[in-house]
């Protein structure tokens, strides 16, 4: 379960995603969706339902790459996260290799120490 301090913050990222895709500030709501998948992908329901979030956003765009990247980040992501097989920092979105570990930013290297996860501390 994510702690709900990371909660919290997955729901603002997702509200910030939400209010750029609303004024058609593509490249600011993707930002905010890549943040959210950060901040959700070890927990499986967050890391899938961010995945979906990132089709639907291919769909939108009309981007056959983020579509098509997407469905197996969709089928699989959710069960990596669960295993505890997720490559860390990773953004989610097709231009970026599924498996590759990214540096986290910082601010949300300090929502996961305030979280208390332990890999953090």
């Amino acid at each position: 379960m994510m702690p709900k301090i990371l909660k919290n913050y997955y729901a603002i990222e997702l509200a910030h995603y939400n209010s750029h895709l609303k004024k058609g500030d593509f490249q600011h709501s993707w930002y905010h969706l890549e943040r959210a998948h950060v901040i959700g992908q070890a927990y499986p329901y967050q890391h899938t339902y961010a995945h979906w979030k990132m089709l639907k956003f291919g769909f939108r765009i009309k981007s056959i790459n983020e579509i098509m990247g997407q469905i197996p980040r969709l089928l699989v992501g959710g069960i990596k996260s669960f295993v505890g097989k997720i490559p860390v920092g990773n953004t989610g979105g097709s231009n970026i290799a599924p498996l590759k570990n990214l540096p986290i930013e910082n601010d949300i290297l300090e929502m996961f120490k305030e979280a208390e996860l332990k890999a953090y501390k």
